[in-house]
């Protein structure tokens, strides 16, 4: 019987005419919702008992979801390296299949973190805005080898963040739940300490860890009462490691020196957003991935899990 596939990946859809006649070469028919920005699990439980394998971005396949699907879905295919969006007890239950990139975007990530740091050390957003309003205002900055880093999650970007920031000259404080090895830790000098120190000494605070039990709403009310009132919250992880209505109060309070944030507790973020108003804030679209070169690897990986994943063989692109 020919199987077929439910393509929901957003950065794969946009070129689905190239991926398809792929996909149909090893026998394989392709379903391609419209997607925004992800299928929550009423739009996947639609689909439910039609599909034996899944290209997904961070679609909500719940367990629900999951129960719905099996026993015909034998593969979900991640487009990229994260899967909270998976519950993975469940797919393991039901003998599914997880695929995924590990380690896909870490330089693009990583290099978004730096960009974050220096536009706040440097303030050229600021100036550019000012200049453009008809003022000349020298705003005051500072370098970077002045401040501290905190990396919270010392994994492949953790470590990426680390060894730019130290190229610069920072001092960094790192944080995991997981051993860091440690020729790393002496090949970069750096520090890994407690939540608590690094949370309350860091000028600059990265949040680059895994999005799990332990770091939901990781940065809450009390974490950020413990930080520098000059800190920068930068996440480019995912949203909900950060408690969101904590976060805008320690802003709005002038607790907190600023954010970055390209993730967010709910996406797309709200029109309505308070953060969406304030001038120490810099907001991205969930695109701290942005690489043509590094979507074209994930794209292919992509295909390559799906396939293998259905006990095909793959020949890889032709």
């Amino acid at each position: 019987m020919t199987k077929t596939i439910l393509l929901t990946a957003p950065y794969m859809i946009p070129f689905v005419d190239r991926f398809i006649p792929v996909l149909e070469s090893y026998g394989l028919n392709v379903i391609v919702p419209d997607v925004e920005e992800r299928m929550e699990a009423t739009d996947l439980l639609k689909y439910a008992g039609q599909f034996d394998g899944a290209i997904c971005g961070d679609d909500r396949y719940t367990a629900a979801v999951i129960e719905a699907c099996a026993p015909r879905l034998k593969v979900i295919s991640k487009w990229g390296t994260g899967i909270d969006s998976l519950d993975a007890e469940a797919c393991s239950r039901y003998g599914i299949k997880i695929g995924r990139t590990p380690n896909a975007f870490t330089t693009p990530v990583a290099d978004t973190v730096l960009g974050y740091m220096l536009a706040f050390a440097r303030r050229q957003p600021w100036m550019d805005k000012a200049m453009k309003s008809g003022e000349w205002k020298k705003i005051p900055g500072y370098t970077l080898s002045e401040k501290t880093l905190g990396v919270v999650g010392v994994g492949d970007v953790g470590k990426a963040v680390t060894r730019r920031a130290r190229a610069f000259g920072m001092k960094v404080l790192g944080v995991d739940i997981v051993e860091v090895n440690h020729v790393f830790v002496s090949e970069t000098g750096i520090e890994m300490t407690t939540h608590e120190k690094l949370f309350a000494q860091a000028d600059f605070i990265s949040i680059n860890c895994d999005l799990n039990p332990t770091s939901q709403h990781l940065i809450n009310a009390e974490t950020l009462a413990l930080m520098k009132p000059t800190a920068i919250v930068i996440n480019t992880a995912r949203g909900p490691i950060v408690h969101e209505e904590a976060l805008i109060a320690a802003l709005q309070a002038g607790k907190l020196g600023g954010a970055a944030l390209d993730v967010f507790e709910f996406e797309p973020l709200p029109e309505d957003s308070p953060l969406k108003q304030m001038d120490n804030v810099m907001l991205a679209p969930h695109n701290a991935n942005s690489s043509p070169a590094a979507w074209e690897r994930v794209h292919w990986n992509t295909i390559r899990n799906m396939v293998e994943g259905l006990g095909i063989e793959y020949r890889g692109i032709e």
